[in-house]
């Protein structure tokens, strides 16, 4: 029976470690680090990530604020909104929520948010600067990811990472933490489900990290007994939160999985405020 990767206790360390960072901060006068996040329409994912993030900054002395705009805004007003965040001194970091409204694309928006504000890592220059393995702020559920399995001294140098999902803002990113670690890294798609490859390539897996958005995506009997399992999938089925792998069947393969939810999730809030932390300062010049 596996244990769990308690994602929970994880970020509570770290989020006394950074509650006891911005409090000195504040007590040297240099001010409070602010997050402002960016929510248009009403998505209910969306919506219940900006409370999360809301009350972790609280706790972390964290100055947040949530501006919302209407569904229909469009693209030039959201870049000038952006722009104007961009040159409010008393901003260090952004968050755009996703998903956005059809007609609107992150990778459309995220360009006009400076680097040296961009609190999730998305913005080109950040993504170049982790290809490059010069990162100061990474995704941030990627990052998690990562975080995690460090903390419970799972070794990725020479392993088998196989992850599955390729998105820009978890997939991608994680592929390049892998090999930054010196893990042998696989990134499977839907191509990988058309061509009847992803069961064999999941079996070889001895960190296996999924992140699609379907539930249960990925049965417990692939699972290469004694695997390490990150489930970043958060979806509600039959009244239920259950994430992209068949919990119950793969508990019993692995050596070590998230729970969900208590797993990634928690530990990608307190990130974000890490890197609005790391923005803060670079902007005051002391990192």
């Amino acid at each position: 029976m596996a244990a769990l990767l308690d994602g929970r206790k994880v970020a509570s360390i770290i989020k006394d470690c950074l509650k006891k960072e911005t409090a000195l901060f504040k007590e040297k006068g240099l001010g409070v680090p602010t997050l402002v996040s960016l929510c248009v329409g009403e998505d209910c994912g969306s919506t219940l990530y900006a409370k999360a993030q809301a009350q972790a900054a609280l706790e972390m002395g964290i100055d947040y604020r949530l501006i919302g705009f209407e569904k229909g805004i469009s693209k030039d007003s959201l870049i000038a909104e952006i722009k104007k965040i961009n040159n409010d001194p008393s901003v260090h970091g952004v968050i755009i929520q996703t998903p956005l409204p059809l007609g609107l694309k992150l990778r459309d928006v995220i360009s006009f948010c400076s680097p040296l504000k961009d609190a999730e890592g998305m913005h080109p220059e950040n993504l170049g600067r982790l290809v490059l393995e010069n990162d100061f702020v990474v995704p941030c559920t990627a990052q998690a990811c990562i975080e995690l399995l460090k903390s419970y001294k799972v070794k990725l140098y020479g392993r088998d990472v196989v992850i599955v999902g390729h998105s820009e803002i978890i997939g991608k990113p994680l592929s390049l933490l892998a090999l930054k670690n010196l893990a042998t890294s696989t990134v499977c798609h839907i191509a990988t489900s058309q061509a009847k490859k992803l069961r064999d390539h999941v079996k070889r897996a001895e960190v296996l990290i999924v992140a699609v958005g379907k539930p249960h995506l990925i049965k417990g009997a692939w699972i290469k007994k004694g695997a390490v399992v990150v489930d970043v999938g958060i979806n509600r089925l039959k009244g239920k939160i259950v994430g992209d792998v068949e919990f119950k069947t793969a508990e019993k393969r692995a050596s070590l999985i998230t729970p969900v939810p208590g797993g990634v999730g928690p530990l990608t809030v307190v990130l974000l405020m890490k890197n609005t932390l790391e923005l803060f300062k670079r902007a005051k010049g002391l990192s």
